[in-house]
């Protein structure tokens, strides 16, 4: 992810926590670039053929972010560490709508070739992924916020450091810890 200019971003979104609106029109062109790189290794993930594509979940999650009236933005990792939480949440809702979709149409679509439904594969995985996140989250959240800033964000090990406020030795590790949990609860469940 290539860097905006830290100080510049923290100061406007300062100016924003504090509601200068008008800091949100010299915000997004600093942060867009990074948002649209996150959203681009979100949707590297989902099924082929997804309907969201970067720009719109970037617009969606930006929507989103400066409707927050209660967050107090830290700095410019922490708005990124909260834009990656919210893609994710945008992906999951979306990906559970498509399920639904599925559940509920009057007929099954039959492939001739009788391979699997790779799409709806996906998306159910992408919701397996957030429920065990979530059963993650209320044991450690630390760990469940690593994983989403890695996995979903696609946040380096230093990056993901800087949200976290941790050190890249202690993100490793619970990394790797996280990775075995969440495997294992994928396991049981598939």
């Amino acid at each position: 992810m290539t860097a905006s200019p830290p100080q510049a971003v923290t100061r406007l979104l300062m100016q924003v926590t504090d509601g200068d609106r008008v800091a949100l029109n010299d915000l997004l062109p600093l942060i867009y670039d990074e948002l649209r790189s996150l959203a681009a290794n979100y949707l590297r993930r989902e099924r082929p053929g997804h309907t969201l594509q970067p720009t719109a979940l970037v617009h969606e999650a930006y929507l989103r972010l400066v409707d927050q009236t209660q967050v107090r933005w830290q700095n410019r990792a922490h708005f990124f560490g909260v834009a990656a939480q919210m893609m994710r949440r945008i992906l999951v809702d979306h990906a559970r709508g498509h399920n639904a979709e599925k559940r509920g149409s009057d007929f099954q679509k039959i492939s001739l070739d009788e391979n699997l439904d790779v799409a709806g594969e996906r998306a159910t995985d992408l919701v397996a992924l957030d429920d065990a996140l979530n059963r993650l989250a209320a044991i450690d959240a630390q760990k469940a916020r690593l994983v989403e800033l890695r996995y979903f964000g696609g946040l380096s090990v230093e990056e993901t450091a800087e949200v976290l406020g941790v050190s890249a030795p202690t993100v490793k590790r619970q990394w790797r810890m996280a990775k075995a949990w969440l495997y294992g609860q994928m396991s049981r469940e598939g």
